[in-house]
């Protein structure tokens, strides 16, 4: 478990990553060097997994979200993992319990190719009984650790 100040810290970033350092700095009342020496540990200790952007993809021209829940036979399950890995449309994949073997978060342009894609996997990896959660709103999204005391 991290130190308070840490958490702290890492609120900040959760916030808005491009915030500058000194600004943090002001608000958690720690030296700008300090709070550089702790954020490189975090990355070397890979609790930093990535450094990225949030998109709008709606405003890129992608108007389907959607999760998609995943069940296919044994001998299938590596091949059909490394697939949706690469897959450019599957934004998040998750390897799940219960009555499916996966859950991917899908982008695409429309529904229509959204349902292109799973019956490919069907077609493709016998893939069982798809559930498809279409996403109508998103509320929020990345908001774990970015509501500590700021």
């Amino acid at each position: 478990m991290l130190k308070e100040k840490d958490m702290e810290i890492l609120s900040h970033l959760r916030n808005n990553a491009r915030k500058k350092v000194t600004e943090i700095s002001k608000k958690v009342k720690m030296p700008v060097t300090t709070i550089y020496d702790r954020l490189k540990t975090h990355d070397k200790k890979g609790i930093v997994k990535k450094h990225v952007a949030l998109l709008d993809f709606s405003k890129l021209g992608y108007h389907a979200t959607a999760l998609v829940a995943l069940k296919v036979a044994n001998e299938k399950k590596k091949e059909l993992q490394d697939y949706l890995s690469k897959h450019k449309n599957v934004n998040s994949l998750y390897r799940v319990n219960f009555d499916h073997d996966f859950l991917a978060e899908v982008i695409f342009e429309d529904v229509s190719k959204l349902q292109e894609f799973v019956d490919l996997l069907g077609f493709k990896f016998g893939v069982e009984n798809p559930r498809i959660f279409n996403i109508i709103n998103e509320i929020h999204k990345e908001k774990f650790l970015t509501n500590l005391e700021l």
